[in-house]
């Protein structure tokens, strides 16, 4: 019996840190990690994937301002920045395993969705926005474009310059659900919630969007749970999440329950800005009915015992 699988690929399954983020590169790693998706079909697995946005999004909100300043091209807001970078990833994704589905003499279809994201107007995260997003500026430069467009601006911790922070709430229901799981569940492979999803909020009735970026895996989990998969996988730049990061003690994590990954995530083992939401993103799957959840990178991923498995008890 075929079973349900969301992959979740983190943004090194595309533009890694140290490239400068060419089209080759990004699309050179989009083939790496999409010839082990395919083993998940082998094993049965209908798929829909995920991906991040974050390096894509960045550029896209570059070209805005460059475009401005040298051309008075009129600024795009954020949503539709978020709805360019998912039509261009998806693009790259399906093209890439189109591909590599040809020739391992498989045939599939592949899909893209743009994919809106209902958030709640009222999340507290709106009255502390966190999530920087673009370039880095000048304490005067970031002053003027503050004053300008009414931003808000939070200095570099690493001291490199002053970022626009948004909010980043948490998502509550996923658009066309219900698309996406008949489509995944009839073989199509689906690619949607890229980014975390287009940040909108219901006005009697009416979709309005709204300035925030949601986290992608926190995003993905919950259309994990709304599309009823068997199983979530988060795909990052590590095999196992471990206790103790960094330290002599450090410990990789083979199994998890519920209880003893929310102990460790309480405890603070896992740093907020890296493997902490994917954790979070993993326990909320499994709190919801989920199977288990699995954290890994994408060259374990067809190994029997890859990542750190988060299950119910």
């Amino acid at each position: 019996m075929e079973k349900l699988a969301v992959i979740a690929l983190g943004g090194n399954a595309l533009s890694r840190g140290n490239e400068a983020g060419t089209i080759e590169q990004q699309e050179k790693n989009t083939e790496n990690t999409m010839v082990h998706l395919v083993g998940l079909i082998e094993k049965g697995f209908n798929l829909v994937i995920t991906h991040g946005n974050g390096p894509q999004v960045g550029n896209i909100l570059l070209r805005n301002e460059a475009g401005f300043t040298q051309y008075k091209i009129p600024k795009m807001p954020l949503d539709i920045c978020v709805a360019d970078s998912q039509g261009g990833i998806g693009y790259m994704i399906e093209k890439e395993l189109r591909n590599t589905l040809k020739e391992k003499g498989m045939n599939k279809n592949v899909i893209s969705i743009i994919t809106q994201v209902i958030v709640d107007k009222k999340d507290p995260a709106f009255q502390n926005p966190t999530k920087p997003v673009g370039a880095f500026y000048t304490k005067e430069e970031a002053d003027e474009l503050a004053e300008a467009n009414k931003w808000i601006f939070k200095e570099d911790p690493r001291k490199r310059g002053w970022r626009r922070v948004v909010a980043s709430p948490k998502p509550v229901d996923v658009l066309n659900k219900e698309l996406i799981k008949r489509l995944a569940c009839e073989g199509n492979i689906v690619i949607a919630a890229g980014g975390g999803g287009i940040p909108i909020y219901m006005d009697n009735g009416r979709i309005e969007p709204i300035e925030a970026v949601i986290d992608k895996d926190l995003a993905s989990s919950l259309l994990a749970s709304e599309i009823d998969a068997d199983a979530f996988f988060i795909l990052t730049d590590v095999p196992k999440a471990c206790i103790h990061f960094n330290k002599p003690d450090q410990i990789s994590l083979d199994v998890l329950t519920l209880a003893e990954s929310k102990k460790y995530y309480e405890q603070g083992e896992f740093a907020a800005g890296s493997m902490g939401p994917k954790i979070l993103a993993a326990i909320e799957f499994v709190e919801h009915g989920g199977k288990e959840s699995i954290i890994t990178e994408a060259t374990q991923l067809n190994e029997s015992d890859c990542g750190t498995r988060i299950i119910s008890n």
